[in-house]
C-alpha cells in the first residue's frame, strides 16, 4: 500500500444517519463519484492500492471509515451495528455527494453493506463492484452447513462478550495482526501498514465496535430476507485462495445479479486487493469502462465537501 501518491488523499467528516463518519476523497471534484467500503479488520486503508488508479482515471473517490472503525463515530451497543442501518449509512453518504448515482464498492464486510445498498436502493448506485463477499443470501444459505459452516467458526466466537476483544487485543493486537498476515502472501501488510492499523484498533471502542458488526448479523440472521436480486451491472471479483470465504459462495452470489460478471482471481485470497491490487485496480477500471459520468451541480459539489479539512 506504500509509495508514491499521484493525487492528494484529503481527509475529512461527513455528517450521516446521526452519526460522523471520517472520510478520505481523492480526484478531481466533478468527477463521477467511486465510492469504496473495507471490511473487518480494517478502515479507509484497505483500499490504499486502488484510490490512486481511480482518482487518475477521473473518478472523485470517496472511501469512508465505516461506523465504529477507524476515525468514525463508534456508537455503543449490538442495535447499532444492523445490517440496516449499516446501509443507511452508506445510502445518506452517497447523497451527500451531490450525485444522483455513484458506483459502489466493497471488500468482505464492505461487500456485504454494498449488496444490501444495491438491492435495496438500485437507485443510487449505477455500478456495483464487490470483492470476495457474498451476497447475503448465498452466505446465509452456505453457513447453514457444509464447508463454510466450518469457515464461518469465528462469527460464532465473535458473539461472546468481551472474550474476543481481549483476545484479540492483547499483545499489541497480534491476534488482529495475524488475521491479515496469516492469510496473504508475504509482504502483503508492511510493518508501516501494521502499525496504522494498531492505531486505528487502539481507538477507544473501537474494538468493541468493529466486532458488534457480527454480534448484530448473528442476532437477526433468522429474519434477515436477503434474496432481492441486483438490476445493475455487477463485477464480482474472487481471490481463489480465501480461506475465510469460500468460492463455491461466487456462483451463486452472481445468479442473484441482473446483469453479474465473476472473476476469479488465481493464487490470491481474502486479501486481494492488497495482494494483487494493480490486477485488481486494472479489472475494475475495464469494467467501470471510465465513462466521465455527469457533473454535478456546482453548489451540491460545495455542500459535500467535508465538514472538516485535515489534510493529506
Amino acid at each position: 500500500m506504500s509509495g508514491t501518491r499521484e493525487h492528494a488523499l484529503e481527509h475529512g467528516f461527513v455528517h450521516v444517519n446521526g452519526i460522523r463518519l471520517h472520510v478520505v476523497q481523492a480526484g478531481p471534484a466533478d468527477g463521477p463519484v467511486a465510492m469504496l467500503l473495507h471490511g473487518f479488520p480494517e478502515f479507509w486503508r484497505g483500499w490504499a492500492g486502488q484510490i490512486d488508479a481511480l482518482a487518475k482515471a477521473g473518478y472523485r473517490v470517496w472511501v469512508p471509515d465505516q461506523r465504529g472503525y477507524g476515525e468514525s463515530d463508534k456508537p455503543q451497543g449490538v442495535e447499532a451495528y444492523g445490517l440496516e442501518t449499516l446501509a443507511d449509512d452508506i445510502c445518506a453518504l452517497i447523497r451527500s455527494t451531490g450525485r444522483d448515482k455513484v458506483t459502489l464498492l466493497g471488500h468482505d464486510w464492505g461487500g456485504a453493506v454494498s449488496w444490501r445498498v444495491a438491492a435495496r436502493n438500485p437507485e443510487l448506485v449505477e455500478r456495483l463492484v464487490i470483492v470476495n463477499s457474498p451476497h447475503l443470501a448465498a452466505m446465509l444459505r452456505h453457513m447453514s452447513g457444509g464447508r463454510q459452516r466450518l469457515r464461518s467458526w469465528y462469527m460464532h466466537f465473535f458473539r461472546i462478550p468481551r472474550l474476543p476483544e481481549r483476545l484479540l487485543g492483547r499483545r499489541d493486537f497480534r491476534g488482529l495482526v495475524r488475521v491479515l498476515r496469516q492469510g496473504s502472501r508475504p509482504g502483503a501488510f508492511p510493518d508501516a501498514d501494521i502499525a496504522l492499523y494498531r492505531e486505528a484498533w487502539g481507538r477507544p471502542g473501537a474494538l468493541t465496535a468493529m466486532l458488534n458488526w457480527y454480534r448484530a448479523l448473528m442476532r437477526s440472521r433468522a429474519r434477515i430476507h436477503a434474496d432481492a436480486r441486483i438490476p445493475m451491472p455487477t463485477l464480482l471479483l474472487w481471490g481463489v485462495q480465501d480461506e475465510a470465504l469460500g468460492i463455491d459462495m461466487a456462483q451463486p452470489s452472481i445468479a442473484l445479479c441482473d446483469q453479474g460478471e465473476l472473476q476469479r482471481i488465481e493464487g490470491a485470497g481474502h486479501w486481494v486487493l492488497h495482494e494483487e491490487g494493480v490486477d485488481v485496480s486494472r479489472r475494475i477500471l475495464a469494467f467501470m469502462g471510465r465513462a466521465p459520468g455527469a457533473v454535478a451541480d456546482p453548489a451540491a459539489l460545495a455542500a459535500a465537501r467535508p465538514a472538516v479539512a485535515l489534510g493529506a
